[in-house]
């Protein structure tokens, strides 16, 4: 078999793995639109009911508290997340001793190694009783999943967002200190807004995680489909809600439909937050081409 046989083969190898990836997508969403799509379609009002009680007679199938407690627990989770990651990524990037950067950088990354059901089992274990000592009603609350959320989603901001400031030209950082700024000044005017793509990119890839998250977020949460008054309220998100009820749902039914109505949902939000991320990316390599 000479050279050019063997690179025609791997590039129909590449190629048709690059294909069945688009055929796998797509597949997925027609399976879940199938079974799901029309039920949404057909029940506008699931979007603005607030009453999720699909074994009741007559059944309800509303999305506003489940959508309400997504968002509450995503929107702690970031807010505790993005602040923290940027800032390790800033000391991990510029400030910390070369000699403990990548080891350190080894061990924040084996955080995103931990199962979810074992940080479900830190929230029932350790967290629940400390908000509960701390004053909270119950344990199992909202803000206890947005800090499990926050657990999970550090390790891929600040890997990404490393990778991101280390990736900005170190011709920036010489100009600027050579100017007189200081490191501080350095970073707050130089190297973040240089690596601003990289950074929104990190921020909305840790959001999809936040999003698409279910067993820790199920076990801690309390899973109480009910509006939201505080962070610590129980609350029901729409993963932990699918996996919860799927399986006692009949085959074909009114609330197998709803469930997957949720999925054709958190489909389009995963997409959407994807496609914003990809134009991120083509942005931030448009504004370094053209710088």
């Amino acid at each position: 078999m000479n050279v050019r046989t063997r690179e025609r083969i791997v590039e129909a190898v590449v190629a048709f793995c690059g294909v069945s990836a688009i055929v796998f997508v797509l597949a997925i969403f027609a399976f879940i639109g199938r079974e799901g799509l029309g039920f949404l379609l057909t029940h506008g009002s699931m979007l603005t009911d607030t009453r999720w009680e699909p074994t009741h007679e007559p059944p309800a199938f509303g999305l506003l508290a489940l959508l309400l407690g997504t968002l509450w627990v995503v929107g702690l989770a970031l807010a505790i997340a993005v602040p923290l990651g940027v800032a390790a990524a800033v000391w991990l990037a510029e400030f910390a001793p070369a000699r403990w950067r990548d080891p350190i950088k080894v061990i924040i990354e084996l955080l995103a190694a931990v199962p979810s059901v074992v940080w479900g089992f830190i929230g029932v274990m350790v967290l629940g009783p400390a908000l509960q000592a701390l004053g909270a009603p119950v344990g199992l609350n909202a803000l206890n999943g947005a800090l499990l959320l926050a657990l999970m989603t550090l390790p891929l901001i600040v890997s990404l967002g490393e990778d991101a400031l280390r990736a900005v030209p170190d011709a920036h950082r010489q100009a600027a200190l050579a100017l007189g700024a200081t490191r501080g000044e350095m970073v707050r005017h130089v190297l973040l807004p240089a690596a601003r793509s990289g950074l929104l990119v990190a921020v909305l890839l840790g959001l999809g995680r936040c999003v698409g998250e279910t067993m820790a977020v199920l076990m801690a949460t309390g899973h109480s489909p009910q509006l939201p008054g505080d962070p610590l309220d129980p609350v029901g998100t729409l993963t932990a809600t699918i996996a919860a009820e799927l399986g006692e749902a009949a085959r074909g039914g009114e609330h197998y439909q709803a469930l997957f109505a949720i999925g054709v949902l958190l489909f389009v939000v995963t997409l959407v937050i994807d496609l914003i991320a990809e134009a991120a990316i083509r942005r931030g390599g448009d504004a370094r081409r053209d710088g």
